[in-house]
């Protein structure tokens, strides 16, 4: 890599341990100046050329979308930024392994005395890759292999296959992704998959089989996915004490559903946040594209992070939703919401909050769920600049409600039902910071607002989600992800 030089504008001393006193008797000894050296930092530049090293089955068209602002930097500081944007750019694209920059002067007959050469080494990944792994829990081990295709067609195109194959069941995915060349955040993917899960709360098991197609794009500071997904839902009991509520839907279903997700985030980390905002809000329409399940569903999530003094942290969370069957038809078991479990309604067992049958939970068709959360650096400040650091001190007030609703009767009938009967819970632990991927919680519990049927207990939890107030269905509950085992591996949301 070239050197760019500057000149100290520093005078040098009048004495010094290699110079002495100058005085009257000090011999005069003439030194010759050195040759005058460009201070670039100050000066304007240009970037003549942009080289790449390393590129093998990758486009010209897509590398050129992601490093274009590189030529329109005015000096070397811009340089040297827009140099580091355009490399996370390239790495965002996930089909290299490695980027390195190089910046140097311009060499060649057609150099400029402010020209620049930046270069790009970069390392492709292979044409394929795979991985295995397996995973305990749940009373279940399982074996997942994974094949991936990256950079398939040369503009970041990427095919994953995964397989996972358990003692209990077996499930399958495979998808294509295609982002839009200069705006990644521009993509569209399809996906194949069987899904087959174990929900002991509601005695049920449910098996889809399905495909979706999506398309993400971004409208200002909002993030919007449109998704359409077909899947042919089988459900069935889990064991023979289901109750009849549960065996009644049992059978065969298929929903063919238009969905839309908008998001807005301004948070600094999903895991932790100390400022910012979460806005989410998703509307599912079922029926109208076909298939034999029809309604309307609508929730949303809500989220402030306010930085405190002494490094604490101040975290407000409010969730809610609603869906409308359409037709004579009730809705499925397999699209009500549920609430209850450690990153929901804290202190209450897993989705074992509202409507039951025999002990059995049936889930709600319209829900509200709340937080209050105050995080602390730990007493005493034990590792404090190190692994100390990873750990904060968690207060909590949580609350929330789930039943269904008589639709003929009127808004202000709605709200009165949702806010009789409320469940909520206090209580302080301990919360571990898992990297950039995860958090563990350990929490003392003290329930209130039981009702008749709900189960409460003992808990601990680690996922990504700081409170999930009920799923939207249960195939979007289960997942490779987020299957729950005896640690209640909860669902990988973001914060």
């Amino acid at each position: 890599m070239g050197t760019v030089h500057a000149r100290s504008l520093e005078p040098l001393p009048a004495s010094g341990p290699d110079f002495g006193a100058l005085g009257e008797e000090a011999e005069f000894v003439e030194v010759e100046p050195e040759a005058k050296q460009e201070i670039l930092e100050n000066k304007d530049v240009v970037v003549q050329h942009v080289h790449f090293d390393g590129l093998g089955r990758t486009k010209d068209d897509i590398i050129m979308c992601e490093i274009g602002d590189v030529f329109k930097a005015k000096n070397l500081i811009e340089v040297m930024r827009k140099s580091h944007e355009a490399r996370e750019k390239l790495l965002r694209l996930g089909i290299f392994r490695q980027v390195d920059v190089l910046i140097d002067t311009c060499q060649g007959d057609d150099a400029l005395p402010n020209g620049l050469d930046v270069t790009f080494e970069v390392t492709e990944l292979r044409r394929l890759t795979g991985s295995y792994n397996t995973m305990v829990g749940n009373n279940e081990g399982s074996m997942v292999l994974g094949l991936k295709l990256p950079n398939l067609l040369g503009r970041a195109e990427k095919v994953t296959f995964q397989f996972s194959y358990g003692t209990k069941e077996t499930s399958y995915g495979l998808s294509f992704f295609k982002p839009q060349p200069g705006n990644f955040e521009r993509n569209f993917s399809v996906n194949l998959y069987k899904v087959t899960g174990q929900f002991p709360w509601s005695s049920l098991r449910e098996t889809d089989r399905g495909v979706s197609a999506e398309y993400s794009f971004p409208i200002w500071k909002t993030s919007h996915t449109v998704k359409w997904e077909g899947v042919w839902r089988e459900l069935g009991c889990l064991s023979r004490t289901a109750s009849f509520a549960v065996r009644k839907e049992s059978g065969h279903s298929l929903k063919s559903s238009l969905s839309h997700a908008m998001v807005i985030d301004s948070r600094n980390s999903s895991i932790l946040p100390r400022k910012g905002a979460l806005l989410k809000v998703n509307q599912e329409l079922a029926g109208y594209t076909g298939g034999d399940v029809s309604f309307i569903k609508e929730d949303f999530e809500l989220q402030l992070n306010k930085q405190l003094i002494l490094e604490s942290v101040f975290s407000a969370s409010l969730w809610g939703g609603m869906l409308v069957p359409i037709g004579d038809k009730p809705s499925s078991i397999a699209d009500r919401f549920y609430l209850g479990g450690p990153t929901s309604v804290r202190g209450f067992s897993m989705h074992s909050v509202g409507p039951q049958s025999e002990g059995d939970y049936l889930g709600g068709e319209a829900y509200w769920a709340g937080g209050l959360h105050l995080y602390t650096p730990l007493p005493f400040r034990p590792g404090q600049g190190g692994f100390g650091e990873l750990f904060r001190t968690h207060f909590f007030l949580n609350a929330g409600n789930l039943c269904n609703l008589n639709y003929g009767e009127g808004p202000k009938a709605h709200i009165r039902k949702l806010a009789e009967c409320i469940r909520w819970s206090y209580g302080a632990g301990i919360v571990l910071r898992l990297g950039n991927i995860a958090r563990l919680e350990l929490n003392y519990c003290v329930p209130m607002g039981v009702q008749r049927g709900d189960r409460w207990g003992a808990e601990a939890g680690v996922g990504k989600a700081l409170l999930l107030a009920a799923e939207d269905s249960f195939s979007r509950a289960f997942s490779a992800a987020d299957k729950p085992t005896s640690l209640s591996f909860l669902h990988p949301s973001s914060y």
